[in-house]
């Protein structure tokens, strides 16, 4: 059986790095690609592919938007691919087959077309053994509570920083700049989403605009106004917002 599958994500680069594992599959044909919510939406409709593999944040319209969409007979088998863990229980309830975080672990990407081909060969009375699996795959620690590395993606490549070397993260209009010592990158994603996905027993908000990573602070100044300034063992400073000072100060006792 050919399954004929559709990719659906707004960043390039990251079709590409599906279609790259994809090809290593022979039963497999890709279709079609879309960068949009719409685009996937008439290309589900037209093409009628047996399998999406759907990003969740888009604009305008997100993955489960698509879903809400399409619905019904109509719509394929769906494996989520997303940078983002907190959507694994909402995309289940979504009846999505799969859930498989960025930076995409090639293995991991197998196992979720494993369950695809049991689920078309076997469709009814699958979802409850899915479900379970994919509880099992949670408690096996593959569904990282926060990310271990961040994906910095460009046109042409995507870098994986570990975010032990993260010393703080600036906000920068629709990205934020995150500082490894004298290096930084820029990442499209907001200081709140970022924000929910670090672990906030290693970084700390300070500002509307700065997050910094604890274990770098080396010294706190309180200013007049109740702001204040932390500097970092790399000597970089960050200035710090009074509405934030009542975190900082049950950290640091």
């Amino acid at each position: 059986m050919t399954i004929r599958a559709l990719i659906v994500d707004d960043e390039p680069v990251a079709r590409r790095g599906i279609l790259r594992l994809l090809r290593q599959e022979p039963d497999i044909e890709v279709v079609g690609e879309c960068g949009d919510g719409e685009a996937a939406i008439s290309a589900i409709s037209t093409l009628s592919p047996d399998l999406v593999f759907l990003d969740v944040q888009m604009p305008e319209l997100d993955g489960f938007a698509v879903i809400d969409a399409i619905r019904g007979n109509r719509m394929p088998a769906v494996v989520f691919v997303t940078a983002f863990d907190q959507h694994a229980v909402r995309a289940f309830d979504a009846q999505a087959l799969d859930y498989v975080l960025k930076p995409i672990d090639p293995e991991r990407f197998r196992r979720a077309l494993q369950r695809v081909r049991s689920h078309l060969a076997h469709p009814d009375g699958d979802f409850v053994r899915r479900v379970s699996e994919a509880l099992k795959s949670i408690d096996r620690g593959e569904l990282q509570r926060y990310p271990l590395r961040l994906a910095i993606r460009s046109e042409r490549r995507v870098r994986l920083l570990d975010v032990g070397e993260v010393d703080r993260i600036v906000a920068a209009g629709n990205y934020v700049e995150i500082h490894t010592g004298a290096k930084h990158h820029l990442m499209r994603e907001t200081m709140a989403s970022l924000e929910s996905r670090l672990d906030p027993q290693r970084f700390i908000r300070v500002s509307r605009a700065a997050i910094i990573s604890i274990a770098q602070i080396r010294e706190v100044q309180p200013l007049l106004n109740g702001d204040f300034v932390v500097l970092l063992k790399n000597g970089a400073q960050v200035n710090g917002s009074r509405r934030y000072r009542a975190a900082l100060d049950v950290l640091l006792g």
